[in-house]
């Protein structure tokens, strides 16, 4: 084995270099690299007004937000169906690799730029006796912004090393294993301290002031001593991220309590570690990217040459993908699991029962999601991480929920517990947190460049047009709409996932079923609005209205920053697992194998069974999209009010379809199925969603599924579909 330095302890008897817990050392070379509180690197030069720190000017960010980001209480879900374990994975992540320095708003040692706000905005729907969006400045790097450009700090390691599960210090660490706190984690119990089975409070040893710092805000405020503590400070932030800090420890004791107990606890504790670390990237590159349309080069090993620290760009604009998050989290479970008191102690909460015969699903408004860590235990880990991949995120596009964009982390006000969600909401709350209004503040507070240099730092050619920007024909506002109309945010069309015209008298479909839309007034109208110029764009602004590059959740520009990153991330990590030789000394070992996906990881941590997860929990039903698929629509024989159909299936791709797929068209005409075959069929109207049967296994790259046919019913006119797509994916017909 390879001799590294700079371990964290000196006794471990396994033959493998433990890596440091803020980064340290990864690069032997430069072991400042990644390292965690060193300043974010940059692609684009810094901007700034005066060159040096002053932020540069540009339109009011709430002014902008009302007009770009505000989605009307409208939901729009992934086109490609994948589900909130996109988001809740991605900000697993981000709390691994990446927290700004710099102070909450309202500390008197942090810089404030608090956000006008105009309570006469004609698209202002809430109040705010505030006043203003407290905002505060991220602390610059020091020696930097008084005669170079300011820079920011990255308190993280730049690495996928665990961070949010073990932390970045001996003495965070030290508190969350099993055993004595005494500033040395190496004479502890190897497991994780768990209560219950779920992470441990504050005061889980007792005073809750010597616990390692928590975030603290919202509901938890009134109560900080029960805030869950693991490696990142952020593990309360909501519902489903606690969850899935509590799902990777007691991974990591799961994998503690497959080793022999001839080993001494540092060496359990340190091998299941690496296994975790392992199994986070391996989920991260072999399942979570590919879902999200990333595709990287082949690996070619660890390059030393690559400095991994975490780019500015990518953390201040290109990670923000807040628009993906709903605005309710819905948590389906048997009736049984909760006793009546306990569905009434939800519904206090301002959580929304519905029982369904033997089903009760818990319908948990962000704003109740949010710092309340009770609501893990109390729901069940098992419910909430199925719940997770229980339905398609939001889309990523321009629009953020307001549950985000006006109320993010406020408490409600008294006696209104009915308005927590949905167009009631301004009747809630009293004051405003803008998400995405801060998130463009941060892009000036970090120098970002516009969105024109940025794509030119990508290699993205610039944009002269607005309509080049979203990708529609036309940048003028329709007769009866304008910048400052709230007639312009009106949704007059939207599109479900056949490609299909919602029908906006049905509630439920409105509300469950869109994945496209058309709005009274173009997008490009309103960013020509707001900004005049195409190159006075914000570069977050303009990222998020891109139109979405086929077969991906993202516009040109996120693409971009998302492959350059999380390649520097795979290829300059030492530690990376197919790097990483330690790996297949514990498989040999041990027989502990790091490749598991994460439906296996919750299935193995949960009470829930494998068989009811999808293989692919980061789509709906596990439906993952194949790059490309032929269908064939043949028609056997047609009779007076009937006609029999064969199809086939062909995988065109290069990568094998699962076994678990829908095929999905519409009637034009009306025609009803009665009879089918060699597949199962559950038609609604006109939709047309086939999936495989169960004698139907993986579709591989050239395969051809055969006999997909039908009887069906007609009257009058029997065209035939125009368009059929294969788990979200257009097919050409043949």
């Amino acid at each position: 084995m390879p001799a590294f330095a700079a371990a964290d302890v000196s006794t471990l008897a396994v033959p493998f270099t433990v890596q440091s817990l803020d980064g340290s050392g990864n690069n032997a070379a430069n072991p400042t690299w990644g390292q965690a509180n060193q300043p974010y690197s940059r692609v684009a030069a810094a901007r700034y007004a005066d060159g040096r720190s002053r932020p540069v000017s540009g339109p009011n960010s709430r002014y902008i937000s009302n007009r770009v980001f505000n989605d009307v209480s409208q939901n729009v879900f992934s086109e490609r169906q994948v589900t909130a374990w996109g988001w809740t994975w991605g900000q697993l992540l981000d709390h691994t690799f990446g927290l700004r320095l710099g102070r909450a708003p309202g500390d008197p040692a942090g810089e404030t730029a608090n956000i006008p706000f105009n309570a006469n905005d004609p698209l202002e729907e809430f109040e705010n006796t505030l006043g203003f969006i407290p905002f505060a400045r991220s602390d610059p790097a020091p020696g930097t912004g008084a005669t170079s450009a300011r820079q920011q700090v990255n308190t993280n390691p730049s690495y996928i090393n665990g961070f949010a599960i073990y932390g970045g210090t001996n003495a965070r660490l030290d508190w969350l294993r099993e055993g004595t706190v005494d500033g040395n984690p190496a004479n502890n119990n190897a497991r994780l301290l768990l209560q219950n089975s779920y992470l441990p409070r504050a005061n889980a040893r007792g005073n809750a002031s010597t616990a390692p710092a928590m975030e603290i805000d919202g509901i938890l405020r009134a109560n900080p001593a029960s805030a869950m503590v693991a490696g990142d400070v952020r593990a309360n932030e909501n519902l489903f991220l606690t969850a899935t800090h509590t799902l990777m420890a007691r991974e990591h004791n799961r994998i503690v309590g497959l080793l022999p107990a001839s080993l001494s606890e540092e060496d359990k504790f340190q091998i299941a570690r690496r296994v975790v670390m392992a199994e986070q990237q391996y989920i991260t590159y072999s399942e979570w990217l590919p879902a999200m349309g990333i595709s990287l080069p082949a690996y070619r090993g660890y390059n030393a040459n690559i400095n991994t620290a975490l780019s500015n760009e990518f953390a201040t604009v290109g990670y923000r993908v807040h628009s993906q998050i709903h605005g309710e989290m819905e948590i389906a479970a048997d009736a049984d699991r909760y006793t009546p008191a306990q569905l009434a102690a939800f519904q206090a909460q301002g959580i929304e029962i519905v029982q369904d015969g033997d089903e009760v699903e818990l319908v948990v408004p962000l704003n109740r999601a949010f710092f309340n860590p009770n609501l893990v235990p109390s729901v069940g880990l098992g419910p909430v991480l199925q719940a997770i991949g229980g339905e398609p995120q939001y889309k990523n596009e321009e629009m953020i929920d307001n549950q985000l964009r006006s109320v993010l982390f406020q408490i409600p006000v008294s006696g209104n517990p009915e308005c927590l969600d949905g167009e009631g909401l301004p009747e809630c709350f009293d004051a405003v947190l803008d998400l995405g209004a801060i998130d463009v503040e941060r892009g000036r507070d970090h120098g970002m460049p516009t969105y024109n240099q940025m794509r030119q730092a990508y290699g993205l050619p610039t944009r002269t047009s607005f309509t080049q920007i979203t990708g529609e024909s036309s940048a003028a506002f329709p007769p009866g709409t304008g910048l400052d109309n709230p007639a312009s945010l009106n949704f007059p069309r939207l599109f479900d996932v056949f490609n299909a015209e919602v029908d906006q008298a049905d509630e439920d479909a409105v509300e469950g079923t869109p994945v496209r839309f058309n709005r009274a007034s173009p997008l490009a109208a309103r960013l020509q609005g707001v900004y005049g110029n195409v190159n006075n764009v914000d570069a977050f602004v303009g990222a998020l209205a891109e139109p979405h590059v086929p077969g991906t959740e993202f516009g040109e520009l996120q693409r971009a920053i998302w492959t350059r990153e999380f390649q520097r991330l795979r290829d300059g990590d030492r530690f990376f697992y197919a790097n990483d030789p330690a790996l297949q000394y514990i498989q040999n070992t041990y027989g502990i194998d790091y490749r598991r996906n994460l439906g296996d990881l919750i299935a193995l941590n949960s009470d829930v069974p494998r068989a009811e997860l999808p293989r692919n929990v980061f789509f709906a039903e596990g439906n993952v999209p194949p790059a490309s698929c032929r269908v064939t629509y043949r028609v056997e024989s047609q009779w007076t009010t009937g006609f029999q159909i064969n199809m086939s299936i062909t995988n065109t791709g290069s990568t094998p379809i699962p076994d678990a797929w829908t095929l999905r068209f519409v009637f034009p005409n009306g025609q009803q199925i009665t009879q089918l075959w060699n597949g199962v069929v559950t038609q609604d109207g006109a939709r047309v969603p086939v999936t495989n049967a169960t004698w139907n296994g993986t579709l591989n790259p050239g395969q051809t599924l055969d006999g997909v046919g039908f009887n069906a019913t007609w009257s009058g006119t029997n065209n035939r579909p125009t368009a059929f797509s294969l788990n979200t994916t257009a097919c050409t017909v043949g």
